[in-house]
């Protein structure tokens, strides 16, 4: 990375011990499904404080429309959803990441469901399993249609609300994460934070958990909510962890396409449901790419939508739905959103595009939510345990969220002294508040327009850094990146805008350098000038702290 992203410990100058003190034995960053499950589980040992950047209605899992993926019985099995998931992952999954998440989906949905979780049943009672893309059999529960991850989110922040030893901080911005020196591998000791009510606070933990969610903002064209700036990814690689695999940007295959109007995302479950993507001509194009047309992994739909509309112009291709009996009743979200701009699913064409949607790389993990910086995981979107892969296969993110999640809080109470759960060796120091004093010389640049550098930034990745990438594009979008970090990382901003552009600006930098590192084609990461995977890259990319180019390691 440019030395201007590693020059740039914290974001504010301040000093620790005129700030008020806070403490606790876990903190969690991010109160999506992996933040809540984590909080849970980590409250079962200690006092835990749960931050959340906004409003509980906004986060990646409140907006998640599609389900979550699990096999609880009947002739599909376990080993099938690990098969699936290594297949969509492009041959850079970690097996024991694959089959640890996928084993316990059956304990983690049942505690869901134990929980209040109303998925959608059968007539019968039974669940109703849907299927959606890359997925061999029905496994995918929904609830309401298309608001699974909204009832999911409804679900664990209740059980937050009734947890002992469990203080939610909600609208609280993580602005950095604290550590006793500025030396890579020095370890965390909680986190600076802003409320707008409280201002500045400093909250000591034995034991922080990321689970921030992902990157979508930093393009221009994507299906999260607006909090989704990458802020953890941020905090963990200024405070000296390993970032891995940022290249992996899954673009959502379709995705409501209106000029002018904000971006919807239109779920895989109505393409399980039947749905069809035609080409100006009417044509079913998929049929030609991929035996499992629609149903194809999200990589290959969204890389032959594209290819689609360059053949034919114009900006977005169309998804059939006249087919599908009620449709308003199976997806009522969608069709409301529809209806806004007069679309009738029953009647009408709609037309749709790729738009960014998950990021597979992240905060890099062992199997128990461990980053290599002490006293800091990671879990969610945020990191990066490999899992996915090359590509996520649909509806396993919120899977990884309840199983990981839970990992990660159980995992924290190593980092308590003397307790039992630290495995032979590891001596946690207790936190404690340490002087710390960021000193930032004020800036000798000009001013800048903030709202501007955003656009520009997210125009820019979608351009250079988006679904179709090229060598040339991506040496122009690092060069931007870090021609707009000089003028704005020196910077000393006051509100959450500000530091969410300084955070972009530093993860749009790592993702196109690993970008530009990967010269291959490997499942949602696609390169036209080097179309084809290669053997020597069946690895994963690491971007470090310090160094100017990313390291290696072989898929586990």
């Amino acid at each position: 990375m440019d030395a201007i992203f590693d020059d740039r410990r914290y974001l504010i100058p301040f000093r620790s011990s005129l700030l008020p003190q806070i403490f606790t034995d876990t903190l969690v960053i991010g109160a999506g499904v992996a933040g809540c499950r984590a909080a849970i589980a980590a409250a079962a040992h200690g006092d835990t404080i749960l931050l959340a950047k906004g409003d509980l209605r906004h986060t990646n899992t409140a907006w998640a429309q599609g389900g979550v993926a699990g096999v609880l019985g009947g002739s599909d099995t376990v080993e099938d959803h690990i098969r699936d998931t290594l297949v969509a992952g492009a041959g850079l999954c970690d097996e024991p990441a694959v089959r640890l998440v996928c084993s316990a989906a059956k304990p983690r949905l049942e505690e869901l469901l134990a929980w209040g979780a109303e998925f959608d049943r059968n007539p019968g009672g039974s669940l109703a399993m849907g299927l959606e893309g890359g997925h061999s059999a029905a496994r995918i529960l929904h609830a309401q249609g298309d608001a699974t991850g909204k009832e999911i989110q409804r679900v664990v922040i209740e059980r937050v609300r009734h947890t002992d030893n469990l203080r939610l901080f909600e609208n609280c911005f993580a602005l950095d994460l604290i550590t006793p020196s500025r030396e890579v591998g020095a370890p965390v000791m909680g986190a600076i934070t802003h409320h707008p009510k409280y201002g500045l606070q400093m909250i000591w933990a034995k034991a922080t958990i990321l689970a921030t969610g992902g990157a979508g903002v930093v393009f221009r064209e994507t299906t999260n909510p607006p909090q989704a700036t990458a802020d953890g990814i941020a905090l963990a690689y200024r405070a000296g962890a390993t970032l891995a695999d940022m290249a992996f940007v899954q673009f959502h295959p379709t995705c409501l396409y209106l000029p002018g109007a904000t971006r919807a995302l239109i779920s895989e479950a109505v393409r399980g449901e039947g749905a069809h993507l035609l080409d100006d001509s009417g044509h079913r194009f998929m049929r030609d790419v991929h035996p499992l047309a629609e149903l194809a992994p999200r990589d290959i739909v969204a890389a032959a939508i594209v290819a689609q509309i360059a053949k034919q112009g114009g900006s977005s291709v169309r998804l059939d739905c006249r087919h599908i009996p009620n449709f308003a009743g199976r997806f009522p979200g969608i069709a409301a959103t529809l209806g806004r701009f007069d679309l009738d699913p029953a009647k009408d064409l709609i037309p749709v595009h790729p738009a960014a949607h998950y990021m597979v790389g992240g905060v890099r993990t062992d199997l128990a939510a461990r980053t290599d910086v002490p006293g800091l995981y990671a879990v969610g979107e945020s990191a990066s345990c490999g899992l996915h892969g090359a590509n996520r296969l649909a509806s396993n993110s919120l899977l990884e969220g309840l199983v990981l999640g839970e990992i990660a809080g159980r995992t924290a109470e190593e980092m308590k002294v003397g307790s039992s759960a630290a495995p032979p060796g590891f001596a946690p120091a207790r936190p404690a508040p340490v002087p710390i004093v960021s000193d930032i010389r004020p800036s000798d640049h000009g001013e800048l327009d903030l709202d501007d550098v955003r656009s520009s930034l997210r125009s820019a990745m979608w351009k250079n850094v988006g679904l179709q990438r090229t060598g040339a594009r991506l040496r122009d979008g690092v060069h931007m990146l870090d021609f707009w970090a000089r003028y704005t990382l020196d910077k000393i901003f006051d509100e959450v805008p500000g530091w969410e552009v300084q955070n972009m600006l530093l993860v749009g930098a790592a993702l196109a350098r690993s970008a530009l590192w990967r010269e291959e084609s490997r499942g949602c990461h696609r390169r036209t000038d080097f179309p084809e995977p290669r053997s020597d890259l069946a690895v994963h990319d690491l971007i470090r702290k310090g160094r100017s180019s990313p390291d290696s390691v072989p898929a586990r």
